[in-house]
């Protein structure tokens, strides 16, 4: 990766207002060098916030990388791209072709595809401003004294541990310490050549872990601001990435403790009181973004590409939906069955993720929130962790009180009493994969268990085909942009 990947911290004029003239000359009014930027943050701190709201505009930014393509909107685009090749989200309709690839699993075996590099870049491009900031505050190693230093400094970690994470997911096909896999940069370390795995795992587990410390008297006031429960699920999946599942589970667990409640069963499917993954206010939600008027998002966004009461491609024939393997394993009486349609909708998510209007085709201008984690995430982690480490009581115990509102306390009981060993893992994955349908993190969970997934027979592509979780249609590739310019990098994985 040559340095024209680190880019420039891009602000608007905006944040110029009130500065004095000596530190306006020679600068342009909307582009600032790190150089800037580290001279003058601790006068102009917002300098330096501007920079980590750029990054958090850059996570649902529609065209955010290529100024065109219609699947290209941040961290929701991956999640579908994650959903699809691993199998549980069936490309069940295909009117205008945006998905073929991924569904298909075509890019994840050729390298020269759009989607590859789509991803490279945006995690990069979040990992260099990150770094700006981290540099600006002071550096790897900064134990800045103010609240609003430690704050800056924390939520920039959080954002670059989060980029390394997601990359060493989607580059690696599985987890090897040793294994030479990207090119790193953290403002000490400046590589073009691949590093071992191993490294970069723990610069995330140190980022995440200084992030925790930084923000512990943080109080947030959006949703889509990172904090310390942000920072404490993120370490839990990075422990558990890498088969530390001790750690894991005490961070899942940390994240249960921190106070969101589970969702509702009204909340989890239509026409439950409050129902629908779509309002940032939903108390379970730990991390999302309000989507309001003012922002314009329209046609290009997660909520077009998923929801038939969005006007864009879900209802125009690009049809999204469970696999149908996957829903015969739901029992007729678990809420989350209703999460999905029939007939004409069929096995579509018109009951999880929806416009609350529910006219078909109706939400143009898109108000509707997006979700990047919750806290059943971690009760499931946390059984899966306790599962795999002696603790099979626990997990069973934590299974049943996640599973009472879904199916009943009875059915609950029943399901998972019984179950011991690799019966028990096998349940908390196959829960996994309902619970989280459509959220992007059953990709995480596949390579976790080490699952060979098979496909049912509603997917447009790839049919009835089985694939082991490090397959090469399992993981994603590098470049070709990356390859062409980085003469460092010589191939593959």
């Amino acid at each position: 990766m040559k340095k024209k990947l680190i880019y420039a911290i891009m602000l608007t004029s905006a944040l110029f207002v009130g500065c004095n003239d000596e530190f306006l000359e020679g600068e342009q009014t909307n582009v600032l060098t790190a150089e800037g930027i580290a001279e003058y943050s601790g006068d102009y701190p917002e300098l330096l916030d501007g920079s980590l709201n750029g990054i958090t505009s850059l996570i649902i930014e529609p065209f955010g990388i290529t100024g065109s393509r219609h699947f290209d909107f941040g961290q929701k685009m991956v999640d579908i791209w994650t959903d699809m090749v691993s199998g549980d989200m069936a490309l069940s309709g295909s009117a205008y072709g945006w998905y073929n690839d991924a569904a298909n699993l075509i890019f994840t075996v050729d390298y020269t595809q759009e989607e590859n590099d789509i991803t490279w870049k945006y995690y990069y491009r979040i990992i260099s401003i990150a770094n700006n900031v981290i540099a600006s505050s002071g550096g790897n190693d900064a134990e800045p004294e103010s609240d609003e230093a430690k704050r800056i400094l924390g939520q920039a970690k959080i954002y670059r541990a989060y980029a390394y994470f997601y990359l060493l997911q989607l580059y690696q096909g599985a987890y090897d310490p040793n294994q030479e896999v990207l090119p790193f940069f953290n403002g000490d370390v400046y590589s073009l050549e691949k590093v071992a795995a191993g490294d970069i795992y723990a610069q995330v587990v140190s980022d995440l872990t200084d992030a925790i410390g930084l923000l512990d008297n943080y109080t947030r006031t959006l949703k889509s601001q990172v904090d310390k429960t942000v920072a404490q699920g993120f370490l839990a999946y990075t422990y558990a990435a890498m088969g530390n599942f001790a750690d894991a589970k005490i961070q899942a667990d940390n994240v249960i403790a921190s106070g969101y409640p589970m969702t509702t069963a009204g909340q989890l499917a239509f026409p439950g009181a409050g129902s629908g993954f779509n309002d940032v206010n939903t108390a379970s939600w730990i991390w999302g973004y309000d989507l309001v008027e003012d922002l314009g998002h329209q046609l290009v966004d997660w909520w077009g590409q998923i929801d038939a009461f969005t006007y864009s491609y879900a209802w125009a024939g690009d049809h999204k939906s469970i696999d149908d393997l996957l829903y015969s394993q739901i029992p007729a009486g678990d809420v989350r069955k209703g999460q999905f349609g029939t007939g004409t909708a069929a096995l579509q998510p018109i009951n999880k993720f929806f416009d609350p209007a529910r006219t078909i085709g109706g939400q143009y201008i898109i108000t509707t929130d997006l979700i990047h984690m919750r806290v059943e995430e971690f009760y499931l982690l946390s059984a899966e962790c306790a599962a795999r480490t002696g603790g099979e009581p626990a997990a069973k115990t934590m299974m049943i009180d996640f599973l009472t509102p879904r199916v009943g306390a009875a059915e609950a009981s029943a399901t998972i009493t019984p179950l011991s060993g690799q019966a028990l893992l096998d349940e908390i994955y196959l829960q996994t994969r309902i619970e989280l349908w459509g959220e992007g993190k059953t990709f995480f969970a596949m390579k976790r268990n080490q699952a060979t997934v098979t496909r049912g027979s509603n997917h447009v592509y790839r049919a009835n085909e089985s694939f082991a979780y490090d397959s090469d249609e399992m993981t994603f590739q590098i470049p070709q942009s990356e390859i062409d310019n980085n003469p460092s990098i010589t191939g593959q994985n």
